[in-house]
């Protein structure tokens, strides 16, 4: 299973500027017994943290938004080192090929339309 975590607050100029709603997204892929968070730092910088689930009650408390994927999506280790954004290493953990997705708040829109 694979989790999609939006938040809205952000430290990066960039997308305070580009974004209206929710400027950040991670993915969070969900073994068993823990879960894994992949936080985009810079380009080739991709932080692993690791979680358990009263953390995401944790976030969820400070306005973060998380969107459920499908139990079958595969969990496997992905080649982030060459995303270059939050939403282009969300993009390749769920294995979407969308050029037109470059914000997260277009991210979120795609995957609650579905």
């Amino acid at each position: 299973m694979m989790i999609i975590a939006f938040s809205t607050k952000t430290s990066k100029i960039l997308p305070r500027i580009l974004c209206r709603h929710f400027r950040h997204c991670a993915p969070i892929m969900c073994d068993k017994s823990h879960l894994v968070m992949y936080q985009f730092v810079r380009l080739g910088h991709i932080e692993q943290i690791q979680m358990r689930p009263r953390d995401i009650k944790i976030l969820a408390q400070h306005g973060w938004v998380f969107v459920y994927l499908s139990p079958h999506t595969p969990t496997r280790q992905y080649d982030f080192i060459h995303a270059y954004s939050c939403v282009d290493l969300t993009k390749r953990a769920i294995n979407m090929h969308n050029i037109f997705i470059q914000t997260p708040d277009r991210l979120y829109k795609y995957l609650t339309q579905k």
